[in-house]
């Protein structure tokens, strides 16, 4: 059943904290650090590499140079090596170009060769690289040790920097809700600096006061009306009441007696806006009440009673709640119209098309009846029963039931209503 509250309304579809700006930026800043240090690992793990083999080459190539030199200077023959003891790759550099240089990474350990090929005769050298590779790997090792530690520092480091905007924001998320939920004396108070939160403040509460001013011009002209046609109104039904008897005359009454009600019902919804209404409670028995106000409304209902309670609460304004509610169901639903006491809770539930989407998303609103399938009216009806509701301190919800009708249950407060709305 899907349920609306006549009081103030939750917001829905909130950002959790796990998908807030404040967590998307720190990852943001977490994958480009960590993006920047595999970068400058690559490109320093290659250069430095790069270098080595250059520096290896030149070692291997000297190495063979001076071994020949002495050869030479000594008489001898020099290294010289037979093709099986050279790896293949290099054996094939120097017969096609007669001096070649290789890295071999072992086992059983890591060496530049260099060859040469002189007069039919092989010559070749090896240097031992270990050192030259523990420089590396150690090198490397530093590397991700020291961008592990700069990734540690600067993710907590920017979750403390974005601690305060987001504060700042959530504020202002804040009192936007409270604004949506009808409080409009909300404001996101003073804000420090000149920067985007702070705008966003600002606009915020330039937007509540704009609000605020348009509601009160608003309730204001809807008092001033209704009070200024009260007294010509009231002329209106006497001189009505003085006409001959007769069709017309009868519904000439009939109209006046409507236009009368609305006045009525403006006056009292003025008072409501205005917050001049306050409780008088004293105790109740809920379902003699009910009982009273439906035979009142002299409409058909079937009242229902369940552990009804005796509450603490002010007997004309609930009167006025219930005979709301059910002349409410009538006009705009269908019959047949249920009303059940059960503890502290009264629902009132017709079978008709139930609720329109919009009441059911934003309250009852004034001269606003939802769809034509729930008839004609000035939809002042629910908008008081909500009003009295909030003087009382109960809470007033709105739901369709599953296999149709309109359902609106009124539950009363435990501690009885406050001293005033």
């Amino acid at each position: 059943m899907e349920a609306v509250s006549g009081g103030p309304r939750a917001v829905t579809g909130l950002v959790p904290h796990s998908r807030s700006l404040r967590w998307k930026i720190v990852l943001l800043v977490a994958l480009a650090c960590t993006s920047m240090a595999l970068t400058v690992g690559v490109l320093v793990h290659d250069s430095v590499l790069r270098r080595s083999m250059n520096e290896g080459a030149g070692k291997a190539r000297a190495a063979l140079a001076t071994a020949l030199e002495d050869a030479t200077a000594a008489g001898e023959d020099g290294p010289r090596v037979s093709p099986g003891e050279l790896p293949e790759a290099l054996l094939r550099q120097v017969e096609h170009g007669g001096e070649a240089s290789l890295y071999e990474n072992g086992p059983p350990a890591p060496v530049f060769w260099a060859a040469r090929q002189e007069g039919g005769k092989l010559y070749a050298v090896e240097v031992d690289m270990t050192a030259d590779l523990l420089t590396r790997q150690a090198l490397d090792r530093h590397m991700w040790k020291y961008s592990l530690l700069t990734l540690g520092i600067v993710v907590p480091a920017t979750a403390l920097a974005t601690e305060l905007p987001a504060r700042r924001l959530r504020r202002v998320a804040r009192t936007a809700r409270r604004i949506t939920a009808g409080d409009l004396d909300a404001r996101t108070g003073t804000v420090r600096g000149g920067d985007e939160v702070a705008e966003i403040s600002a606009v915020v509460d330039s937007m509540a006061d704009s609000l605020q001013r348009r509601i009160d011009t608003e309730q204001r002209f809807t008092a001033d009306v209704a009070h200024e046609l009260r007294t010509p109104l009231m002329g209106l039904v006497t001189s009505a009441e003085l006409l001959p008897e007769g069709e017309v005359t009868d519904m000439v009454q009939s109209r006046v007696r409507v236009l009368r009600d609305l006045v009525e019902d403006l006056l009292e919804i003025s008072r409501l806006d205005a917050g001049a209404e306050t409780s008088q409670p004293g105790p109740v028995d809920l379902a003699a009440l009910v009982r009273d106000s439906v035979a009142r409304t002299g409409l058909a209902a079937r009242v229902t009673e369940r552990e009804a309670a005796v509450v603490e609460s002010d007997p004309r304004r609930l009167d006025r709640i219930v005979s709301n509610l059910v002349v409410n169901a009538h006009r705009h639903g269908a019959g047949p119209v249920e009303v059940a006491v059960a503890g502290r809770t009264v629902t009132v539930r017709d079978h008709g098309p139930g609720f329109p989407a919009d009441l059911l998303s934003h309250g009852p609103q004034r001269f606003r009846t939802g769809t034509a399938e729930r008839g004609h009216g000035h939809g002042l009806g629910l908008t008081i029963a909500s009003g009295q509701a909030r003087v009382i301190g109960a809470i007033l919800d709105f739901a369709n039931a599953p296999d149709g009708g309109a359902v609106a249950t009124l539950s009363l407060p435990q501690d009885g209503p406050p001293s005033e709305a």
